[in-house]
């Protein structure tokens, strides 16, 4: 077995063995659980230091054919934009675990179904073969459904009835365009995404520009990009907080994956399209930072400014050029490890007093020191500060879409201004103020809390002083996806000059 193969099916063979483990025995269900994410961890990491920085190239292949006849095969594979999605999948799951130590009920069921998560998104960003990535994106959706449907709040039943109506629409606009594709595809005899990619050049263009559309539709409904964010407000504030961790830290990004491989695929579609994506970006970006400092609760807060992020990414990515592509790829890791930090202390709060309203809180600062320490740390890093991870994101995004669009970029800096706006409000009502008679009692953090917020919270600044070592993972990568784009274009441009 490969270490890609090992990887996978780390959290598989967790749950299968969770399930022989009788339910009285909750402390070693937590203990198997919580063994099996941080193997997955380390094999992550792994992998990481096994990965070769400069090369571009896919690594650490596995290949097995499932169906010759349609063309199906179990390829695994890793590349500079996958192999940090890999990376924060199997940190998130083991700092979600960590966050469940006081989560009620059902823990056999519950720590079943996040490790199926973890599979399921392992899966995804692994998957060299569209049917397989198809396949994981649907396994995914089922444990998350009964994450949210059973052990979220009030409504969970109706956030986890529209999350999975929505989500599975998405995947019939994905499949329909993976079909569209695959028939000038299956004379190749393969599903694989590079043959597909050879597919897709056959196509005409407007036959492209409607896949392109059916893929932003389905890949868009995972990001919650404007307008077709929805279900996402419903979902962050039912769900437990770990579950919300892995929703806006994990789920989102993998529509942002899919779309970027597809993108690739379909270059020229995507540039005739342009002037959409930048607007459903742009537009995005105000609406979600206006929204976000609108709210009073925390974890809705946390929705809408995922929403602005996630503009802040289709941004990058219709630039259409290297800088905005690396741009991208940052924002995503940058907004993981941001919005799962806030969704963690949030929760933390959460479970000592039972409201997520902003305005209940104050002087936390004097009560909690430490936590508020670290708390203004994801906050300023929400920001887009210099020294915290998401500042050389956003700078990548600019200058990529500058080096598109030239001064227009003066006014697209305004979706980053407003949606800078929310942070200083939480830090101000959160941290500041008068100490209200409830929150002098506050119980202190348990030691799994502290390790899980400090580790999401050293990571946060660490890459922020330090970017490089994340910069360098996926430098090859998105110089040479960057590279594809370009060249189709060019050659696109030519043949029809030579037609005229």
């Amino acid at each position: 077995m490969g270490l890609l193969s090992l990887l996978l099916w780390t959290p598989a063979l967790g749950a299968l063995l969770l399930v022989f483990v009788p339910s009285q025995q909750t402390a070693f269900i937590r203990y198997l659980a919580h063994l099996f994410a941080g193997l997955a961890l380390l094999l992550g990491i792994w992998l990481v230091v096994q990965y070769d920085r400069l090369d571009a190239q896919l690594q650490f292949n596995e290949y097995f054919p499932l169906n010759p006849t349609l063309g199906s095969a179990y390829a695994l594979g890793v590349d500079g934009l996958s192999l940090p999605m890999l990376l924060l999948s199997t940190l998130l799951t083991a700092v979600a675990l960590l966050a469940s130590s006081a989560q009620p009920g059902s823990i056999k069921g519950y720590h079943i179904c996040i490790l199926l998560v973890e599979f399921g998104m392992l899966g995804v960003f692994l998957a060299q073969d569209w049917a397989l990535f198809y396949i994981f994106w649907e396994i995914m959706l089922i444990p998350l459904f009964f994450l949210i449907g059973h052990w979220g709040d009030q409504r969970r039943h109706a956030a986890s009835l529209n999350f999975v109506l929505s989500t599975l629409g998405g995947s019939l606009f994905m499949l329909i365009s993976l079909l569209a594709i695959s028939q000038y595809g299956l004379e190749h005899g393969d599903l694989l995404m590079t043959t597909l990619h050879q597919a897709a050049k056959a196509m005409p263009l407007q036959q492209q520009i409607m896949v392109l559309l059916g893929f932003l539709l389905g890949f868009g409904l995972s990001m919650a990009t404007f307008p077709l964010h929805g279900w996402l407000p419903l979902a962050l504030i039912q769900a437990p907080a770990p579950v919300s961790l892995l929703l806006a830290g994990i789920l989102l990004k993998m529509g942002a994956y899919g779309l970027i491989r597809v993108i690739v695929m379909l270059p020229e579609a995507a540039q005739a399209l342009q002037p959409l994506l930048v607007f459903l970006a742009w537009f995005g970006m105000l609406y979600g930072g206006l929204l976000a400092w609108r709210q009073s609760n925390l974890k809705a807060m946390v929705a809408y400014s995922s929403i602005s992020h996630t503009g802040a990414v289709l941004f990058g990515v219709a630039s259409l050029n290297e800088l905005g592509m690396t741009g991208a790829v940052l924002q995503m890791t940058a907004h993981s490890l941001i919005a799962a930090s806030l969704l963690l202390m949030f929760g933390i709060l959460h479970i000592r007093t039972q409201t997520n309203s902003l305005f209940n809180y104050s002087n936390l600062i004097g009560t909690l020191p430490h936590f508020s320490v670290l708390l203004a740390v994801v906050l300023l890093a929400a920001m887009g500060l210099p020294s915290f991870v998401g500042f050389m994101a956003q700078l990548h995004i600019l200058l990529g879409g500058f080096q598109q669009w030239r001064w227009l970029m003066v006014v697209f800096c305004l979706g980053w201004l407003i949606n800078a706006a929310y942070p200083l409000r939480v830090l101000n009502l959160l941290l500041m103020g008068p100490a209200k008679p409830a929150m002098r009692q506050l119980e202190r953090l348990k030691p799994a809390e502290w390790l899980a917020a400090s580790i999401l919270a050293f990571v946060i600044l660490g890459f922020g002083l330090y970017p490089a070592p994340l910069m360098d993972v996926s430098a090859a990568t998105n110089g040479q996806l960057a590279q594809l784009i370009q060249q189709r274009l060019t050659v696109n441009v030519k043949a029809i000059d030579h037609a005229q």
